[in-house]
């Protein structure tokens, strides 16, 4: 991974910047800075890999504490792929819930959840309530 590390502090993070290089790699789903933020402030474990002060890659886990999580948000600058930084991120979060059942979902990345342990799980389905991302986080009123 060179000079990157990973860890699991939001301090410092630029998050326009952050939405600003998701958006490049046409990773960004739409929210905010301000929401995307909140995303990772309100998530029980997130992980960030750092090179200096840049954040090149980050994840986060939403989990009842107990006996599911729920693995959201792996993302790693298109520069910095193929280095582990993904592998590096998901193993942080996995140490932090012991026990417990982790899901995800993905269109893409089978190959690097399954070097990680994953296997696939015959369906999974998903409801959006209201319209997506119109939502009070997204309006700024947070």
């Amino acid at each position: 991974m060179g000079d990157v590390a990973v860890g699991g502090s939001l301090e410092g993070i630029d998050w326009k910047q952050a939405k600003a290089d998701l958006a490049a790699d046409r990773f960004d789903n739409g929210r905010s800075a301000d929401a995307l933020r909140l995303s990772f402030e309100q998530s029980q474990h997130v992980a960030l890999a750092r090179d200096g002060d840049r954040v090149v890659g980050m994840a986060r886990l939403l989990s009842d504490g107990v006996c599911n999580a729920y693995l959201v948000d792996v993302w790693t600058a298109s520069p910095y792929r193929r280095r582990g930084v993904a592998t590096a991120l998901i193993r942080c979060l996995l140490d932090e819930v012991p026990g417990q059942h982790v899901g995800l979902q993905t269109d893409d990345a089978q190959k690097l959840y399954e070097s990680v342990g994953f296997g696939a799980q015959p369906e999974f389905w998903s409801l959006v309530v209201g319209s997506w991302l119109d939502n009070d986080a997204n309006r700024g009123a947070t």
